[in-house]
């Protein structure tokens, strides 16, 4: 039985838990990592691939979990093939790739009680070690306190499940309304991370019509929306939203919430281009452009360089635009409300005051 497999049955176990078989004070620890699951993904991915090694490997000391660690064993790459995929199969918090691309966690130390890695929360940070301590002392416990770390994870995502009412063919919408509702959805200050994804999904939404509508886009394909919280040092991706045509990247997005189009910007977007070569690259931003000379020069030289067409413009007049080229205002809103209601990397938060924000602007 692979990690995969194991984590699946796991789960399963879970799902079926009545009583956990831990102590007080090592369920309060695994409270501790579920309730942190969403804000700090890399503690609990990485826990939950650790005891899963160790059920698999009982003698592993799974504290060391860089093979360049005398008898360790590389962590990141079984997080890497099964258990963030797997996770994100079942539904779960995970992170885009691995645990171990948080700089706290993929530092050359053994997970033992003085480790040193930048943790930011200390509770946190203890209650990640003290559980490894425990199951390296006592390796049965690896099924019971993974089962359990599941089990709370779970609850809590049944617990944060914000259902979102679709918007009525009767209800009072139109271009301007709708506009007006995704400025408000994108201007909100949360007091949260994670509403950056939001413009994202409205694009990605829009795209999904405009590739099955406009002549343009006949026979290109829309690339899966990937998580938000991935860096540009790590994403394979050459934006936010991807489009193909026969395998070739066509068109790639931009979105940028809040932050400037500027030359340092544009020179990032320029290293896209030249790497992943599409046809057309789209920069959209609810800043301002700043260093508008630079700006434009730098578009011209990509095109003269490189022969692709960069389009700089702000996030909502772009919106707004695409709006107009869409069949259907009604299947776009819904289509967005749904793509925000299941997405796993919003907050409860996110949901709630978008909930709001509809009996504000369409339910009259």
């Amino acid at each position: 039985m692979n990690h995969s497999e194991l984590l699946k049955e796991i789960y399963n176990s879970a799902l079926n838990l009545i009583a956990s078989e831990l102590t007080e004070a090592h369920s309060t620890l695994i409270e501790l990592i579920a309730n942190h699951a969403l804000n700090q993904k890399g503690v609990y991915t990485v826990l939950v691939t650790l005891l899963t090694h160790k059920i698999i490997e009982p003698s592993q000391d799974v504290r060391l979990h860089q093979s360049n660690m005398g008898g360790g064993f590389s962590g990141r790459s079984i997080d890497t093939k099964h258990i963030t995929p797997t996770l994100r199969e079942l539904g779960l918090p995970c992170m885009s790739e691995s645990g171990w691309l948080t700089r706290s966690l993929e530092q050359p130390y053994a997970y033992t009680l003085d480790y040193q890695g930048k943790i930011s929360n200390t509770k946190l940070k203890q209650a990640f070690l003290q559980i490894l301590d425990y199951v390296e002392n006592e390796p049965t416990t690896a099924t019971p306190l993974l089962t359990y770390l599941l089990f709370c994870v779970i609850q809590k995502s049944k617990r944060d499940i914000v259902l979102i009412t679709k918007i009525d063919d009767k209800d009072n919408f139109t271009i301007d309304s709708i506009t007006a509702f995704l400025e408000a959805c994108f201007s909100y200050n949360y007091k949260d991370f994670g509403g950056s994804k939001l413009p994202v999904i409205a694009f990605h939404c829009i795209f999904q019509q405009l590739i099955d509508e406009l002549k343009r886009y006949e026979g290109c394909t829309l690339n899966k929306l990937g998580s938000h919280t991935a860096s540009d040092r790590t994403s394979k991706t050459a934006g936010d939203i991807e489009i193909f045509k026969n395998g070739e990247l066509i068109e790639a997005i931009e979105i940028k919430l809040d932050k400037p189009i500027n030359a340092d910007l544009m020179r990032q977007v320029q290293q896209k281009i030249y790497k992943h070569n599409p046809k057309r690259y789209c920069v959209f931003s609810s800043g301002q452009v700043i260093e508008a000379e630079a700006v434009k020069n730098i578009v011209n030289e990509i095109k003269e360089n490189h022969g692709c067409q960069v389009i700089v413009n702000g996030v909502v007049p772009t919106l707004k635009y695409y709006l107009r080229l869409i069949i259907s205002l009604q299947n776009f809103i819904n289509d967005f409300l749904t793509a925000v209601e299941n997405d796993s990397e919003l907050k409860p938060i996110h949901k709630t005051v978008i909930v709001r924000l509809i009996n504000l602007y369409f339910k009259h």
